[in-house]
């Protein structure tokens, strides 16, 4: 138990260090983080609903692990068309700049899955509710009035949209979107299966080995995903594809699929 605790204790460490990479020198954004990953009350609500959606519903994984790799992914993503060119929506409507824009997509990741705390069913407009007051109290030490109020409302707007159904309307919400999607390696499947709950979903879960976000060829962002078995595209379809319909950024991400073992074989441009 003590090895397993460490472990996992060693894996959180390393999300950690890897969000502090992708947003240092940005002041702001890594006081948002270290809030975010230090506040009792984020932290509870977080793992309460993850409670929920594990213990209640047999879902998978939406607790603080979920919270940091969709967030390295959404901000990955973020970063890799910002290389590009692809400016943020809220640089090109010229109230703020790419750091605003990692504060952003930082924020709304984190606390996308947070209205899980008090049920599944429109969670991201149950999300938006309890994130409002959190973010109020914070984000008006960092920033001036009216600025804090844009981030803040872009903030919830990314936790609103990141549902399958939402449209998003700004390359952050995109961000996020696309970034919740792409958090799809076996981790996630894995409780849920061990309860016993096998079915089309949690068997390509678990096909699915890894998930790499780089930056891409014919598009700014390429998703690539490692997978056992090809019903590991079911997963990526029903999952990740959702998610890029409804994100806004299907012009800019590219979706391989690799089978790996003895037949490896590539499934390149992946569409939805």
């Amino acid at each position: 138990m003590k090895q397993t605790e460490s472990s996992d204790e060693h894996f959180q460490q390393g999300l950690i260090h890897e969000l502090q990479s992708l947003i240092h020198g940005n002041t702001k954004a890594e006081h948002l983080l270290k809030f975010l990953e230090n506040d009792q009350e984020v932290q509870t609500l977080i793992s309460h609903g993850n409670t929920l959606v594990i213990g209640r519903l047999n879902y998978n994984d939406h607790g603080p692990t979920h919270s940091r790799i969709a967030s390295i992914n959404a901000l990955t993503i973020l970063e890799l068309l910002h290389k590009r060119g692809i400016p943020s929506t809220v640089a090109k409507e010229l109230w703020g700049n790419y750091q605003d824009a990692q504060v952003v997509v930082l924020g709304g990741t984190y606390l996308h899955d947070i209205g899980n705390a008090i049920h599944r069913d429109n969670h991201h407009v149950l999300g938006t509710m309890l994130a409002n007051p959190i973010l109020r109290n914070l984000l008006f030490d960092i920033y001036p009035n009216e600025k804090a109020e844009r981030i803040r409302a872009s903030i919830l707007e990314c936790i609103y949209s990141h549902e399958d159904e939402v449209r998003c309307l700004s390359i952050e919400a995109g961000c996020v979107t696309a970034g919740d999607g792409a958090d799809m390696a076996n981790g996630r499947a894995r409780i849920p299966f061990s309860m016993g709950k096998v079915d089309i979903h949690s068997v390509s879960a678990l096909s699915i080995k890894a998930v790499r976000i780089t930056e891409g060829t014919k598009k700014p962002v390429r998703i690539e995903v490692d997978m056992t078995e090809s019903a590991g595209i079911f997963q990526i379809q029903e999952v990740l594809g959702k998610k890029l319909n409804s994100s806004g950024l299907l012009d800019y991400i590219e979706v391989t699929g690799k089978v790996i073992g003895d037949e490896e074989r590539l499934i390149d441009g992946i569409e939805f």
